[in-house]
C-alpha cells in the first residue's frame, strides 16, 4: 500500500505509459506489414485519404479532455514516425542501397578501364555527333590526355523538334570507328527500349538523359544488357527519385550502374541549371554507385567549366563528364557549353592539380 493517492496515480500513469508503448510497438508492427505489401504493389507509403479519414474517426471518439486539435497533432506525429519506420525498413532493401561503409561497386569496362575505383575518370566528346571528321579531331585530343571513355551521342532529344536530332545508326558507327582506332569505350544516349538490340552493337556504356530519368520501360531494359548504365538525374528530380530510378535497372538484373549529376533548374538565369554539388556526397554515403558529375549542362557556358571541374573531383565525384568540339561556334547541339580543344587541355590541366586527402 501507498502512503499517498499520489503515489497511486503516479503507479496507474506508469502502468498506462507501458500500455501505450505496448501498443505503439504493435501499431508500427502492423504498418511495416501493411508497408511491405504496399512495395510488392509497387505503391506509395503515404496515402493522404486514408490519414485523413483516420483522424476524423478520432475526432469523433474524442471525449476529452484533450481537445480534438491536441489529439489530431499527438497521432500525425506518431502518422509521421510510422511512415518514417516504413520508409527506413524499405531502404535497407533498395539493391543500390549502401549497406556497409566500405561497399561499393567498380565498374569495369572490357579494355580494363574503371570506374569508382578511386581513380578519377574523364568522359568527354562533342554534344553529338556530326561528322567523322569532327570526331577524329576530338578523339586525338582526348586520347592525348588518356581520356578512355568517349561521347558518341547519336539520338539527339531536343526541346524544339526543329533542331537538330542527331544522325542515328550513321552517326554511332561514326563513333564506334574513330573509338576503335583510339581504343576508346563509346557512350550513347538511348531513347526508347526499342534501340536497344540495334545500339548494343555499338555502344560500351548505354546512356539515360535527363528527360528519360523515370522511363521505367527503358530503366528495365536497361537492366537486361550486359553494358553498364550512366544515370542522369533529371533537371527537376529529387535524389530519392534518381536512386529509385537506378533500383529498376539494378532491380531487373544489371548491377553496372553509374550515376550522373548535371544540375537542377532554379530560379538562377546566369547558368542553364545549378549544379548540386552536394548531391555527390549524398549520393556517394546513400548508395554504393559511382558518381560522376556533368560540368557542361550543368552550367550551360564554357567559360566557368575549370572551376566546376576542379569542384567535382575535391566533394569526391569518381569523374566528370565534359563536351568538346573542334569549333564550338558552329556545333550543331549546345555550342554555347562545349570547350575548344585549347580549353579542353586546359581543363584537364586543372583537374590534374586538384589533390584528394
Amino acid at each position: 500500500m501507498s502512503n499517498h493517492p499520489m503515489d497511486d496515480l503516479r503507479g496507474q500513469i506508469d502502468e498506462i505509459n507501458m500500455q501505450i508503448l505496448k501498443l505503439l510497438n504493435q501499431r508500427a508492427e502492423t504498418a511495416s506489414q501493411i508497408g511491405r505489401i504496399q512495395q510488392e504493389l509497387g505503391t506509395t507509403f503515404y496515402d493522404p485519404v486514408r490519414e485523413s479519414e483516420m483522424l476524423q474517426e478520432l475526432e469523433k471518439a474524442n471525449n476529452g479532455p484533450f481537445s480534438n486539435e491536441t489529439i489530431k497533432a499527438l497521432f500525425k506525429e506518431i502518422f509521421r514516425a510510422t511512415l518514417a519506420l516504413e520508409e527506413t525498413e524499405a531502404r535497407q532493401k533498395i539493391i543500390v542501397q549502401r549497406k556497409t561503409a566500405d561497399e561499393k561497386t567498380v565498374i569495369t569496362l572490357p579494355d580494363g578501364t574503371q570506374i569508382g575505383n578511386s581513380a578519377f575518370t574523364v568522359i568527354a566528346g562533342s554534344c553529338a555527333v556530326e561528322s567523322a571528321e569532327q570526331m577524329e579531331e576530338v578523339a586525338a585530343a582526348l586520347s592525348e590526355r588518356g581520356v578512355r571513355i568517349m561521347r558518341g551521342m547519336a539520338f539527339k532529344p531536343r526541346t524544339s523538334p526543329y533542331d537538330f536530332q542527331g544522325l542515328g545508326e550513321p552517326g554511332l558507327q561514326i563513333a564506334r570507328q574513330v573509338a576503335n582506332k583510339y581504343s576508346m569505350a563509346v557512350t550513347s544516349e538511348v531513347l526508347d527500349p526499342s534501340q536497344v538490340p540495334m545500339m548494343s552493337d555499338y555502344v560500351d556504356i548505354f546512356w539515360v538523359g535527363a528527360r528519360n530519368m523515370q522511363n521505367a520501360h527503358l530503366l528495365r531494359a536497361l537492366g537486361k544488357v550486359q553494358q553498364p548504365v550512366i544515370l542522369k538525374r533529371s533537371f527537376g528530380a529529387s535524389l530519392k527519385e534518381l536512386i529509385y530510378a537506378a533500383e529498376y535497372i539494378a532491380y531487373s538484373g544489371n548491377p553496372n550502374i553509374i550515376l550522373m549529376e548535371r544540375g537542377v533548374r532554379t530560379f538562377e538565369t546566369w547558368t542553364r541549371n545549378t549544379l548540386d554539388i552536394s548531391a555527390v556526397p549524398l549520393l556517394k554515403m546513400e548508395t554504393h554507385l559511382p558518381v560522376i558529375v556533368d560540368i557542361s549542362h550543368s552550367a550551360g557556358r564554357r567559360d566557368i567549366a575549370q572551376p566546376l571541374g576542379k569542384a567535382a573531383k575535391a566533394v569526391g565525384a569518381d569523374g566528370l563528364m565534359v563536351e568538346v568540339h573542334p569549333n564550338p561556334p558552329v556545333a550543331m547541339s549546345d555550342a554555347k557549353q562545349q570547350l575548344t580543344i585549347p580549353e579542353f587541355h586546359a581543363l584537364m590541366d586543372a583537374i590534374e592539380g586538384v589533390t584528394i586527402n
